[in-house]
């Protein structure tokens, strides 16, 4: 029985494809979940006309998403861990710290959509990646600093450590 996609079903088809399928698998299941309709031209020119609709606004979301991934890249967090007299952290900074920061700054961010490639153990400035949308990635500055050193900002401390070495 050839019938018409109104949903992707894995494994079958996308929305709007016709596809061929046993006559009980389309009475029994797609049919009556209305993941799938009868083939006419009206059913297919409807399908269609969603799928174009959908499409724009698939397009307006990623503009939306590459507006927001550009706001999480133009600011630096900061992340205050506990570490030993060596600088060595207490435990590690995970995606969820990370998604806490960032969710702090006003951002819906879910850890999941936070990508590291190994838990952080390291005070130092670190590139992260966020994922927004299978299409859209945004790149974050994360320091991960002491909370035996000064509550200053890392970048006003690296320029001040430059203008001491610059002085000597």
């Amino acid at each position: 029985m050839k019938i018409l996609l109104k949903k992707e079903i894995k494994k079958l088809g996308n929305v709007g494809d016709v596809v061929d399928v046993a006559n009980g698998y389309a009475r029994n299941y797609l049919l009556p979940k209305k993941l799938a309709t009868v083939v006419t031209k009206g059913n297919i020119e409807q399908i269609n006309l969603q799928v174009r609709k959908n499409e724009e606004k698939r397009k307006e979301e990623i503009k939306d998403l590459q507006v927001l991934a550009a706001k999480i890249a133009d600011i630096s967090y900061t992340i205050t861990v506990k570490t030993n007299k060596e600088g060595k952290l207490f435990g590690s900074v995970s995606a969820a710290d990370i998604a806490k920061v960032l969710s702090e700054k006003g951002f819906q961010i879910d850890e999941k959509m936070v990508i590291l490639e190994a838990p952080i153990k390291k005070c130092e400035l670190h590139n992260i990646t966020v994922v927004l949308h299978p299409d859209v990635n945004a790149q974050c500055r994360v320091w991960i600093v002491s909370e035996s050193e000064k509550a200053v900002d890392p970048q006003q401390a690296s320029s001040e450590n430059n203008s001491k070495s610059d002085k000597a």
